[in-house]
C-alpha cells in the first residue's frame, strides 16, 4: 500500500464516526447508510489530491459528507417513494430513559428540513459556530440565529 493510501486509510479511520453520524441523520435504512458511506468515501478519495488544507480536514469531511447525503436525498425524492423492508427486531433498542430521550430527540430532528438537520447535527457533534458556518456556507452570526431558531422549534415539537 502506498503512502497516499495509508494516509487516506488513517484519515478514514479517524473520521469514520463523523461520516456515519451524517449518514444516520439522513437515513435509518442500514443498507442505504452503507451506500451513503461508500459514496462519501469515493468522493473523499477523488477529492483527496485537490484538498488544499485551507480549512481543517474535519470541516472538509463534513462538507463532503453533507453534500453527498443532501444530493442522495434529492435524488431519492425525485425517484419517488420506496417501501422499506421492516424487521421487527431492533438489536440496538435500549429501554432506559436516556436512550428513550435520545430517540425522541433524533425523531424530532429528522422532521426538520435538510439544512436545519445538518446544522443541528454539526452542533451536536461539538463543532464551533465558525466550523459550522464554513461547512454549511453561512456566516457565524447566521449560524447563531439558525441554531437558536432550530432549538426553539425542537422544544415546541411533540411526538
Amino acid at each position: 500500500m502506498g503512502n497516499k493510501e495509508q494516509t487516506f486509510t488513517l484519515l478514514v479511520r479517524e473520521h469514520k464516526s463523523t461520516i456515519y453520524s451524517v449518514c444516520y441523520m439522513f437515513s435509518k435504512d442500514s443498507d442505504e447508510i452503507d451506500d451513503l458511506f461508500q459514496e462519501i468515501l469515493i468522493r473523499l478519495w477523488k477529492g483527496y489530491d485537490s484538498f488544499r488544507a485551507e480549512s481543517d480536514v474535519r470541516t472538509w469531511i463534513y462538507r463532503v459528507s453533507l453534500n453527498c447525503c443532501l444530493n442522495a436525498d434529492k435524488k431519492r425524492r425525485r425517484a419517488g417513494a420506496r417501501v422499506p423492508l421492516s424487521v421487527d427486531i431492533d438489536p440496538f433498542e435500549d429501554t432506559d430513559d436516556r436512550a428513550l430521550q435520545t430517540r425522541r430527540l433524533y425523531a424530532r430532528i429528522n422532521r426538520l428540513g435538510l439544512v436545519d438537520r445538518a446544522i443541528i447535527l454539526l452542533w451536536l457533534e461539538g463543532l464551533s459556530y465558525e466550523e459550522i458556518g464554513d461547512i454549511v456556507g453561512i456566516s457565524v452570526k447566521n449560524v447563531s440565529f439558525q441554531l437558536h431558531r432550530i432549538k426553539e422549534e425542537l422544544k415546541k415539537s411533540h411526538l
